[in-house]
């Protein structure tokens, strides 16, 4: 009976353990699959943060591409602009930094949406700045117009008044006409004029001209000189100095006579006379007169003596 009760203890005992050795086998397989489910968890956390983290850096990479594209396409207009592109610079580090160190996605994607923000206003500027130099250009082309326009304009007034000016110049220019020279002999105490061609009788050269009317010619006292150039050349004169030459286009130019008239619009006789002053012969050929006024020739002519 005693040994009955034995076994039977010894039965109930063994019942205990397998039952214990179950349960700790169920709790085992239950942490296993805990701790492998736990695992596959974090795995799938670590790729979904790898996946955020690479879907934000892929945001702020095409974010600063775009910038990269606005800045070239506006520019010199860009370099207008340069504040407000360092502060996209600056935040653009920062948020790369946030997001190798940090797991705060909604701060950095809160950074992102203001970087985006900004980059909408650094576009914005310079859509102003295009607008603002277009339209200033097209001012500063109507009124590059407006100034060739006035140019030309100006130009063609200046050739018009040149051209009127050379009309009224050659207008007004008097004239020497039927200039002659005429050569006598004096005879006498009275010195009576007497017509001769004989050079070795000649004593007195008289030129005789008429200065033409014209109304458009300044009236008032005018200076007329008069050159006699012998047949070798030599300007009749009585001196070489500064005192017996006037100017000529920047030219000092010997004068044999001069005389001083009135003009008054209206044709005018005028008379000189060169007498010789020397026992000396008048030298025998040809000799050419010049009449000059207000810096012109007006008027020539000739005479030849035997």
């Amino acid at each position: 009976m005693e040994k009955k009760q034995q076994l039977e203890n010894k039965k109930v005992k063994t019942i205990g353990y397998k039952v214990t050795i179950g349960i700790l086998v169920a709790i085992i397989i239950v942490l296993l699959w805990i701790l492998l489910y736990s695992r596959e968890e974090v795995k799938a956390v670590n790729v979904e943060k790898e996946e955020i983290r690479l879907n934000l850096t892929g945001e702020l990479d095409s974010l600063m591409v775009e910038h990269t594209t606005i800045k070239k396409e506006y520019g010199e207009l860009s370099e207008q602009a340069k504040v407000k592109d360092s502060i996209i610079t600056a935040n653009a580090i920062e948020i790369k930094k946030l997001i190798a160190k940090s797991s705060d996605y909604r701060r950095i994607k809160r950074k992102l949406n203001y970087l985006r923000a900004i980059q909408q206003s650094y576009v914005d500027q310079l859509d102003s700045l295009y607008t603002a130099n277009r339209e200033l250009k097209q001012e500063l082309d109507v009124a590059h117009q407006q100034i060739d326009k006035k140019t030309r304009q100006t130009v063609k007034l200046k050739k018009e008044r040149q051209q009127l000016t050379k009309i009224v110049e050659v207008g007004s220019a008097l004239k020497a006409n039927n200039v002659e020279g005429v050569t006598y002999h004096l005879r006498g105490k009275k010195k009576r004029e007497l017509e001769t061609f004989k050079a070795r009788r000649v004593d007195r050269v008289k030129i005789r001209f008429t200065i033409g009317a014209n109304a458009l010619a300044k009236p008032g006292n005018r200076t007329v000189y008069i050159r006699i150039a012998r047949p070798d050349g030599l300007i009749i004169a009585k001196g070489k100095g500064d005192e017996y030459s006037f100017d000529f286009n920047g030219t000092k130019l010997q004068y044999s006579m001069k005389k001083t008239i009135d003009y008054q619009n209206k044709a005018i006789n005028v008379v000189l006379n060169w007498d010789k002053h020397t026992t000396t012969p008048a030298m025998k050929g040809k000799y050419l007169i010049a009449i000059y006024l207000d810096g012109k020739m007006i008027g020539r002519s000739q005479f030849v003596l035997d």
